[in-house]
């Protein structure tokens, strides 16, 4: 498989693209007024301790506070298993995989008004804070460094038991006594030396992150991650990337030195676009990614995808659309939902969407059909670096899944909630407006004064009042003795009015 970086850099924002043959498969963005906190390191001070949801709000210096729980103030092993690489989860802890000790008290370990040294784990969310843990981690090319945490961790992409063991005692052998590191799957094959270059460097950087704490008060960032271009290059590339391309010439110089710098053995061609036409557009990336905002999504059979996201999960329904098939019912539902399985790991993988997914297939009847899917989305997930977890396809043909969420998706970056509509997708017809009007006029109208009152309504409803609906009007106003005047105002919401005297 092909794969390539494509890199658009502007003084507002950075773009990353990762294709693989030639199609669009992961998008970074960051923009410099809204660059991501994820490995922020911060000095905080907890805001407020719950203890009916063992948990404690702490402030960052953030327009919202983030969030804190027990296990990530106290437990050493929770703090380990949350880790992840990519989707790359550490090997269970030597001796530690049995029933772990209760946790004690969040108002035992925390009071309000302390201050503590916390790392981002996860963006803020739609409306929830950044989650946050006391254990600190710093990521390298090859490893992960745990100054809080004394264990080893394999990632379990690195599969043959052989090499894992080689890796686990060089660790060993160069690590600080207490410290702790997980072996990143960039690490496979390396030597000593690499790893304990790349282990130098973290711990110097820890040193570094200690210095810039002392004398400091809360809430204060004591240590910012790298930017989305040199996380991108640290995190995702590696020997199947062949090559990069920049449209920035300083972008271009700065991958050339972090490179040089951090990946000396890493031996992919760095080149400068330099072309008229932008180079989203050259590439045919601005299509794709306009079509990641759409709600449908279309399938090259003729069927469709429907994804809809809410604020607990994600709902993606299928449906055979214009196909039709060639034999009979149960081999096109089977045809429509085999290839929505591909589009869908596609999709979710383009869009980012993480959290609590739940597809809908079309019903198959046939148990060995059932199989096939199910073992299709597993395929199809498998080169996602991100972890996912999926259930069994339901009697109702439901299958539940899980992907882990660390940040926004591409919907809520790019996009906002609408609002004329207030996000909701959609607003009252203008016959319920009509209706809704006349139950307030009928509310209001006999304890108004005076004999002429004035309707302010969007013009939609206002021609509605004059045309169809005008018996309704001249029945009020027989009623009720008073004229009523009809006013358009352009400005309005189609579900705003006023009634007004006059």
């Amino acid at each position: 498989m092909t794969k390539e970086l494509v890199i658009n850099t502007t003084s507002q924002e950075t773009r990353i693209a990762l294709l693989e043959n030639g199609h669009i498969a992961e998008l970074y963005i960051e923009r410099m007024r809204e660059r991501g906190i994820i490995g922020n390191i911060y000095l905080g001070r907890v805001a407020r301790v719950l203890p009916g949801m063992q948990a404690a709000f702490v402030d960052i210096g953030l327009d919202k506070a983030a969030f804190l729980y027990v296990a990530d103030v106290y437990d050493e092993i929770e703090a380990v298993a949350r880790f992840v690489d990519g989707g790359e989860m550490p090997s269970p802890v030597d001796g530690l995989e049995g029933e772990r000790p209760p946790l004690p008290p969040i108002e035992d370990l925390l009071q309000e008004g302390q201050e503590i040294m916390v790392q981002v784990a996860k963006e803020p969310l739609g409306t929830k804070g950044a989650r946050i843990t006391s254990h600190v981690s710093l990521p390298g090319r090859h490893l992960v460094y745990m100054p809080t945490v004394d264990h080893i961790g394999i990632s379990r992409r690195i599969e043959a038991e052989e090499e894992r063991e080689r890796l686990r005692l060089i660790v060993e052998e160069l690590r600080v006594e207490g410290s702790g590191f997980i072996v990143r799957t960039a690490s496979e094959g390396k030597t000593a030396a690499e790893l304990g270059a790349d282990m130098a460097f973290l711990l110097g950087l820890w040193k570094e992150v200690q210095s810039n704490r002392e004398g400091r008060k809360a809430p204060y960032l004591i240590h910012s991650d790298l930017d989305v271009t040199s996380k991108v290059l640290r995190d995702i590339l590696a020997e199947d990337v062949g090559r990069i391309v920049v449209d920035s010439p300083l972008e271009h110089d700065k991958i050339g030195r972090f490179l040089a710098t951090f990946m000396p053995n890493i031996n992919c061609p760095t080149d400068l676009y330099e072309g008229t036409e932008p180079i989203f557009d050259a590439f045919g990336l601005e299509v794709e990614i306009a079509r990641a905002l759409g709600r449908k999504v279309w399938l090259k059979s003729g069927g469709y995808i429907i994804i809809d996201q809410t604020e607990a999960l994600t709902a993606i329904d299928i449906n055979t659309g214009r196909f039709v098939g060639k034999h009979n019912l149960e081999d096109t539902i089977l045809k429509t939902n085999l290839e929505a399985v591909r589009e869908i790991a596609f999709q979710l993988r383009l869009r980012n969407i993480g959290g609590l997914i739940v597809i809908d297939f079309i019903d198959m009847e046939k148990e060995a059909h059932r199989e096939k899917v199910h073992s299709s989305l597993e395929e199809a997930l498998r080169g996602d670096k991100s972890k996912t977890n999926v259930l069994k396809i339901s009697e109702l043909g439901l299958v539940e899944m899980t992907r882990k969420r660390v940040r926004e998706s591409i919907g809520r970056t790019l996009c906002e909630p609408c609002p004329y509509c207030d996000g909701k997708g959609y607003i009252k017809s203008r016959a319920s407006m009509v209706y809704e009007i006349f139950r307030e006029l009928r509310r209001e109208i006999r304890n108004m004064p005076g004999y002429r009152i004035t309707l302010l309504v969007h013009p939609d409803i206002a021609a509605l009042l004059y045309d169809v609906e005008r018996n309704g009007i001249e029945e009020l106003e027989r009623q009720y003795e008073k004229q009523i005047g009809i006013n358009a105002r352009p400005s309005f919401h189609q579900e705003q009015f006023e009634i007004i005297v006059g």
